[in-house]
């Protein structure tokens, strides 16, 4: 399965993202409210700065209190982006994930951001994929 291939199960309207220059308070709202583990900054909405998530925000508040919620994005977030193209494939993207220990990654095409996947959509891309192999295969055995 390819990336591309799991960005067609996600929902429309593009990747949610924050400026670098809004405060991790507003990033806390947004969390919350979306229910979302990370988000992507943009000042642009294309072109991916960094990243900031539930794990980064708790950490920060860990070393520096929660004076943290008053500093900008661009104060915490991750700036060394992992990032693959559309084209690669998701056991490949899901390798990538768990050897760096992070849950979210931007989708490229050139330089600009098309989707962004969690480690959640390669699962279930992935078990999609099993699940249609096993029925191929019990076809086979059955005859059918």
């Amino acid at each position: 399965m390819l990336v591309h291939q799991i960005l067609k199960d996600k929902p429309e309207g593009g990747v949610v993202t924050v400026r670098s220059d809004q405060t991790v308070s507003d990033v806390v709202d947004l969390l919350s409210a979306r229910k979302f583990g990370a988000v992507i900054v943009s000042d642009d909405t294309k072109v991916p700065l960094g990243i900031v998530s539930e794990r980064d925000i708790v950490r920060e508040i860990g070393r520096n209190g929660i004076g943290v919620l008053d500093k900008t994005v661009a104060d915490i977030m991750t700036r060394d982006l992992v990032v693959c193209s559309r084209e690669e494939n998701a056991v490949d993207v899901l390798q990538t994930m768990t050897n760096g220990r992070f849950r979210h990654m931007p989708v490229m095409n050139g330089n600009e951001m098309i989707g962004l996947i969690s480690i959640g959509d390669v699962v279930k891309g992935r078990l999609s994929e099993l699940a249609m192999e096993k029925d191929a295969l019990e076809g086979m055995i059955m005859g059918h």
